[in-house]
């Protein structure tokens, strides 16, 4: 594999979006207990069966396509067969993307990243909106994404992606 040189560019929080950066602020602590929470759940799930494939936290660009669609999602996940698009970064499609809406990201997240997500096809997509104490898990259905999970205040999700996970959403958001 050919190593790529790293610029001073290489290192900036920014994503393209259907050919334009974009910088955003970095998340609030809040944004980060929820992802931290989150990730403990997925991987105490994925210890049980290590086989299953690997999840990454942000940031870490998903190249879908250089110079017009560099994403960095919350949270990814690939599996084991597809480890092949993880190199310098993500360069391909993964099985799995968590985007957690902040405040300022609302747009963003649920509306332009979402139709990038469907347009190349990532098989699961999750939307985790904090203030509304709400997860949302969408799957690939003809095209267009399709709730697969919803839980909002309480209840629990499941992913079609990463076999057998739950999670109660109570767990996710209750306060210390």
């Amino acid at each position: 594999m050919e190593t790529a040189t790293l610029t001073e560019r290489d290192f900036d929080l920014i994503e393209i979006i259907n050919g334009e950066e974009v910088m955003s602020p970095s998340p609030y602590r809040k944004h980060q207990r929820v992802s931290m929470r989150i990730i403990r759940k997925v991987i105490l799930h994925l210890e049980k069966d290590n086989n299953i494939g690997e999840l990454y936290y942000a940031p870490l660009d998903v190249i879908f396509k250089e110079g017009e669609q560099r994403l960095q999602p919350d949270l990814l996940f690939i599996k084991k067969e597809n480890m092949a698009i993880a190199q310098d970064w993500i360069r391909g499609v993964p099985d799995m993307v968590c985007e957690i809406v902040s405040i300022g990201s609302i747009k963003k997240d649920t509306i332009t990243k979402k139709e990038i997500y469907e347009q190349y096809r990532v098989p699961e997509y999750w939307i985790v909106i904090p203030e509304l104490q709400t997860i949302g898990i969408f799957t690939i259905e003809a095209d267009k994404y399709q709730v697969f999970s919803w839980a909002e205040g309480e209840g629990v999700v499941s992913s079609k992606i990463i076999k057998g996970l739950q999670i109660n959403i109570k767990d996710i958001f209750e306060e210390y």
